[in-house]
């Protein structure tokens, strides 16, 4: 029986639209791309002369201080705040000459905070997530990709409950598996671990991991280092709307740089057991004496 959803505007129009739809590409391919990218917001340049590109099979954080552009980055990168300058592409073409159901096919955009006006069940805002692909022959995945999708971010258990009701870091989980369900070639998430505990922070990091193995391209904005150098296969640090530095984050995590990008003296560290990098504000010791 076809679910209720389908039925309205959203995903009727959707149907109606002739779309090109993706294609499977190798690890490797670059899925995004921006070129000397300038953006301005309120009369300010956000960003400038930014390059950056990300691959099927990757995971790429974008790391830097609050105001650096990197929330302004990931919009670009979506296609969903004009640019000044520049160039950005999404699989091979410029954004700009894919239509919105096009785009919706080969990008799937994770928000910072996500808000619903109407009292919609949970699994009911994951299933929102396949409307770009109905009309299509990967609408018979439409409940497979739903049932995966919310079994990867653990909101299976409360299918069912009003979005409205949900806690912060309940919300955050439901909108990860609306993005999941989307099935994109490529994932641009906006601080998905803000509002989560360490399990879940963990969760969603995994979670990239896997679907960049599986072929997809990830993007996703951190404001924990640890997490970042933990789970990217690269960290690009913005600094005052450019990139200061972008590569592995044993090579990019250098105290000095890291001590300048966020006026904090930072110690770097490797973890005695994994070896990853960890970053630590630099402090005078606690003087316990009486």
């Amino acid at each position: 029986m076809t679910h209720a959803l389908f039925r309205t505007p959203l995903f009727r129009t959707f149907r109606r639209r002739a779309r090109r739809l993706p294609s499977p590409a190798p690890l490797g391919t670059v899925r995004a791309e921006v070129r000397a990218l300038r953006v301005r917001l309120g009369g300010r340049t956000v960003l400038a002369e930014v390059d950056l590109r990300v691959a099927a099979g990757e995971v790429v954080a974008l790391v830097g201080p609050n105001g650096a552009g990197k929330s302004t980055l990931l919009a670009a990168l979506a296609q969903d705040l004009p640019t000044e300058s520049g160039e950005v592409r999404i699989d091979g073409r410029p954004s700009d000459e894919w239509s919105a159901g096009e785009l919706a096919l080969r990008r799937a955009v994770l928000p910072q905070s996500a808000q619903l006006s109407f009292p919609f069940a949970v699994e009911e805002v994951v299933r929102m997530g396949r409307a770009p692909w109905a009309g299509t022959p990967a609408e018979d995945e439409d409940d497979s990709a739903v049932r995966e999708a919310m079994a990867a971010a653990e909101v299976a258990g409360f299918a069912s409950r009003p979005f409205a009701e949900l806690s912060g870091g309940e919300r955050a989980r439901v909108a990860l598996a609306r993005v999941l369900a989307q099935r994109t070639p490529l994932l641009l998430l906006d601080e998905p671990t803000a509002a989560l505990d360490l399990r879940h922070q963990e969760l969603v990091l995994r979670v990239c991991r896997e679907r960049a193995a599986a072929g997809a391209a990830v993007v996703v904005v951190l404001h924990d280092l640890g997490l970042a150098g933990a789970h990217a296969d690269r960290v690009a640090v913005l600094h005052e709307g450019r990139i200061a530095a972008d590569g592995p984050p044993g090579r990019v995590y250098a105290p000095e740089l890291l001590s300048r990008v966020y006026s904090q003296p930072v110690e770097v560290i490797d973890h005695p057991r994994t070896g990853e990098p960890l970053v630590l504000p630099r402090r005078d010791g606690r003087d316990f004496a009486s």
